[in-house]
């Protein structure tokens, strides 16, 4: 399958090999949005905001006519918090105990824009989660591993070996649900 060309306007390595396995071409081109910015009462309110603020981003600096834009973004929550980017290893240890034993919902959000769709989509994915051996979490966080992820983990590092069950598309919680997007591109 041949899918048009696409201009990824994220840095992030996940959503670029996402949409290489899946056949996509596309350019990456980050776009600079500052999520601190946001103001959200729900972990959904939040991605959309941070997805539209990338978007509206996106509009400015290229034109989707010629190519179109895809924008997206993810947030990681459990107990009803978002769980951010650790800022140091004790904020880390206590967003990685948040989730341990329980379910954490990894929520992603994608704006596609081509001359003639926009496509908005917010999927969520959750992982049940056993409880975090106590030694292997202070061995991951020494590793400092953590640093720049949202959740402090990625499900396919620290955090696979705990997971019981998993519901939803593995690539939502990589950043990008592709099987909602390929039927329209």
């Amino acid at each position: 399958m041949s899918f048009q060309r696409i201009r990824l306007c994220s840095q992030s390595p996940s959503r670029s090999l996402l949409l290489r396995k899946a056949g996509v071409r596309f350019i990456q081109s980050p776009v600079e949005y500052d999520e601190e910015l946001i103001k959200a009462d729900s972990p959904k309110n939040f991605v959309y905001q941070a997805t539209l603020g990338k978007y509206q981003a996106a509009l400015k600096a290229y034109n989707y006519k010629k190519l179109p834009l895809l924008c997206a973004d993810t947030v990681v929550t459990s107990q009803n918090k978002i769980l951010r980017k650790a800022k140091d290893i004790d904020d880390a240890r206590k967003i990685l105990l948040t989730q341990s034993g329980n379910i954490t919902s990894i929520i992603s959000c994608m704006i596609y824009k081509s001359s003639k769709l926009e496509l908005i989509d917010i999927s969520s994915t959750d992982y049940i989660f056993s409880d975090f051996d106590t030694d292997d979490l202070e061995r991951y966080l020494a590793s400092g591993e953590w640093k720049g992820k949202a959740g402090g983990c990625m499900v396919e590092g620290f955090c696979k070996p705990y997971i019981k069950e998993v519901r939803g598309y593995e690539s939502c919680a990589m950043g990008l649900s592709v099987e909602k997007l390929l039927p329209w591109i």
